[in-house]
């Protein structure tokens, strides 16, 4: 039984065959591969890309789609988040798609080998899919030439499972990444390039990825407010000037501190183009857990 816990579960042999599959989907959507397959979805944090995505991913290939409000289930009750998933898989779904704040649920639920597993995002340790649409609109911008590309994620790194599996999967196909931060978003331990001011890789990447600022989650205030973080790691005209460095964000995007208005209307902004390549690659995914393993 294949679960998706993180990317590197995956073969190289596997992630071609997902980029190929996009790119496929991409250009004619396929039959319904998955007819009268049921997945439930099961989102423990709020989610609006990543849960309408799948639902439409699935709905694309013909599969039928049940989603749990985790709010009204019975982990209200104080029934266990094991029990409940040993639950809806007795009622034969073939696959659950879970989103959790904690780092290890997909991998415990997947332990279980009820039915497949496939994370949509878990604490700030892994969210696949993510870095897998993030790599193919990488591998369809440059024409399948990764190796040796270079990326640098900017802004609230370590708390950014898009980060987190964004790093694992590009190095895995020869991306060289660079993190720009200041110090308390850093990870606090990796052996990749640091900066804390963009200026000093500009120009030396072909992407940025930028993140958002998750100010919240820092229980030392790091910066008084929005606008002092976004002074410096805005991605703005000012900034870029003529580079052709492609822009990308895995969303939500915080208009005028992670990206100004007029680069998220940019050519260079991928954002919207992340958006539209992440249904074909959550079809993709499907394909590969549901009909091919």
């Amino acid at each position: 039984m294949q679960h998706l816990v993180d990317t590197d579960q995956l073969s190289l042999r596997q992630i071609r065959a997902i980029l190929d599959d996009t790119a496929r989907f991409k250009a004619k959507l396929p039959p319904p591969l998955l007819q009268d397959r049921l997945l439930i979805t099961l989102f423990f944090e709020n989610s609006t890309r990543t849960r309408s995505s799948f639902e439409i991913a699935a709905k694309r290939l013909g599969a039928h789609v049940v989603h749990l409000d985790p709010g009204r289930s019975s982990t209200k009750k104080g029934e266990t988040l094991e029990d409940t998933f040993a639950n809806l898989c007795a009622m034969g779904p073939d696959g659950v798609i879970i989103r959790h704040s904690e780092n290890d649920t997909p991998a415990r639920l997947a332990e279980m080998e009820m039915v497949p597993v496939i994370n949509a995002g878990a604490g700030s340790y892994a969210h696949p899919t993510q870095a897998l649409l993030d790599l193919y609109t990488l591998y369809e911008w440059f024409e399948g030439d990764l190796a040796g590309r270079k990326v640098a994620i900017v802004g609230d790194i370590v708390n950014s499972r898009v980060a987190a599996s964004d790093i694992r999967l590009f190095r895995r196909m020869g991306i060289e990444v660079s993190l720009v931060a200041p110090k308390p978003f850093m990870p606090p331990a990796t052996d990749l390039p640091r900066y804390e001011r963009i200026e000093e890789v500009l120009d030396d990447v072909d992407v940025i990825i930028s993140l958002r600022a998750q100010l919240e989650r820092h229980k030392k205030p790091i910066f008084d407010d929005y606008a002092e973080y976004a002074h410096h790691y805005c991605i703005t005209e000012e900034l870029l000037g003529d580079r052709g460095i492609l822009i990308m964000h895995p969303g939500p995007v915080m208009r005028n501190i992670d990206i100004s208005d007029e680069i998220l209307d940019d050519p260079r902004c991928m954002v919207l183009d992340q958006v539209r390549n992440g249904v074909f690659v959550r079809m993709a995914v499907l394909k590969l857990l549901l009909l091919d393993s």
